[in-house]
């Protein structure tokens, strides 16, 4: 992971992707939202090598994303349980998976996401909660929070100039 810089250290997107870590998180957290919770599991789905699964688990239960919790006394085993925040990834997971449907699978789609009562493929689509107009990179921005440092400040000044300069038109 990359050491947190100002203003880097204050971007939301930068945070998650350090609490996140790297790619093998992101398919723990997804075998987790599937309902894995056992250290074995984890590792016959993903193939991982056992000290990596380790260093990442650990990881991911000191980032706030699973609890660990005690199964077994003899011997000592471990489950991880997504905690809220571990959950709130889901909509990241929907997305990855839209994606890779969308552009990364030339021979079909393998895995769909479906609603859990009628079995009906869904397809996610992200709108502002406000309004319900659709989020994406032609219609939003990003603007300073009330908590922006200088450094951010700047680094939002940087991006409006470019907005001005060149405003991105999608075909």
């Amino acid at each position: 992971m990359q050491p947190r810089l100002v203003p880097l250290a204050e971007c939301p997107c930068a945070r998650a992707v350090e609490a996140v870590g790297e790619w093998w998180s992101i398919l723990i957290l997804r075998d987790a939202l599937q309902g894995f919770t056992r250290f074995d599991e984890f590792q016959r789905s993903l193939g991982i090598a056992p000290n990596m699964l380790a260093r990442r688990l650990k990881h991911l239960t000191e980032a706030g994303l699973f609890q660990r919790r005690l199964y077994s006394e003899r011997p000592k085993r471990y489950e991880y349980v997504l905690t809220e925040r571990g959950r709130d990834f889901f909509p990241v997971v929907a997305a990855l998976v839209a994606f890779g449907n969308q552009h990364l699978a030339p021979e079909g789609q393998a895995l769909l996401l479906a609603d859990r009562e009628s079995g009906r493929p869904v397809v996610p689509a992200y709108a502002d909660a406000e309004t319900l107009q659709p989020v994406n990179s032609d219609n939003v921005t990003v603007i300073a929070g009330p908590q922006a440092s200088p450094g951010m400040l700047q680094r939002l000044a940087i991006v409006a100039a470019r907005d001005v300069a060149a405003p991105v038109h999608r075909t």
